[in-house]
């Protein structure tokens, strides 16, 4: 998901109540919320689309898990003491125990990979043991109704901490509410997955795709072998065995990187004569460059004539 929703998350959990087991107990929820993202720094050092295969895999892992929280309580506790030594610690801050810190950055880290497996982007739940992927199909990456409901949560919560009131209900109740939120498209997924009609391209691939904006709604993909249909519709592809993409591979990272992430890989003949390798989960030919890897000539066979 979006940075703002796993924040307002960690938001709320600590207005459900948690962020009196400690000093700085929000910020180690909040950051550690958004934790596993420091793999966004990759764009700093890899090119075109190789971010694909890195991003939402070993900073999202089990190892990740321990090891990221730890840091962020360690440099929570450091940041206590330094403000101490320089008599700037505010007077109103909670003691601060490590103990608490560590428990409530782990927390907060846990509810990352779990949001981010809602989407139909993929994560890698169990990198570096595994680099398989895993799917939610149940939330778009930004979901605005998750905006609102979280957002008006917080700042009621905290209103109404203000003024003296039950601060720790509005956030349990919106807590309770986002889950059941994400019960119900999972719901809809399951659902849209399993009553599909028979695409055009077949269905040995069904995902329900949920779309911005219409989380009631599913885009439902259908095929395989490069030959997919969006709600019906046939995406303009070849079949994938009259392009030698494991040739491909070995010598373009940028199309190993892009394979070793995508599901429903898809390649397009330009017209130009050249080919493009897209995935229908997220084909868009205007915007190419994005999701998308130019092959090089020779790896695609010639369509027979006529």
């Amino acid at each position: 998901m979006d940075n703002l929703t796993h924040s307002l998350v960690g938001a709320l959990i600590g207005q459900a109540g948690l962020k009196r087991k400690t000093g700085l107990a929000m910020p180690a929820l909040i950051i550690g919320a958004n934790l596993p993202d420091v793999d966004a720094a990759c764009f700093l050092w890899l090119d075109g689309v190789e971010h694909l295969g890195f991003r939402r895999g070993i900073t999202h892992g089990p190892p990740a898990w321990v090891l990221l929280p730890l840091v962020l309580a360690a440099i929570l506790w450091g940041f206590d003491r330094w403000q101490s030594k320089r008599g700037k610690r505010p007077e109103g801050r909670l003691p601060v125990s490590f103990k608490w810190l560590y428990l409530l950055s782990l927390l907060g880290c846990l509810t990352h990979p779990a949001l981010d497996w809602l989407n139909v982007y993929g994560i890698r739940l169990l990198e570096p043991f595994s680099s398989r992927w895993f799917y939610g199909d149940t939330l778009f990456i930004i979901d605005p109704f998750l905006w609102l409901l979280l957002g008006f949560a917080t700042w009621f919560s905290l209103r109404r901490e203000k003024r003296g009131g039950n601060w720790r209900r509005p956030a349990r109740i919106a807590l309770a509410v986002g889950l059941g939120y994400i019960g119900l498209n999972s719901a809809i997924t399951y659902s849209a997955e399993h009553g599909a009609s028979e695409g055009p391209t077949g269905n040995a691939t069904v995902i329900a795709s949920p779309p911005p904006l219409r989380s009631w709604d599913r885009e439902m993909i259908t095929g395989g072998n490069g030959l997919y249909a969006v709600d019906g519709e046939a995406l303009p592809g070849i079949p994938l065995d009259r392009c030698d993409l494991a040739a491909a591979r070995a010598r373009d990272p940028q199309v190993e990187a892009f394979l070793f992430w995508s599901r429903t890989p898809f390649v397009v003949p330009e017209e130009d004569g050249s080919y493009t390798l897209y995935d229908a989960r997220f084909y868009d030919p205007r915007s190419r460059g994005r999701f998308s890897v130019a092959l090089a000539d020779g790896v695609c066979e010639e369509p027979p004539p006529g």
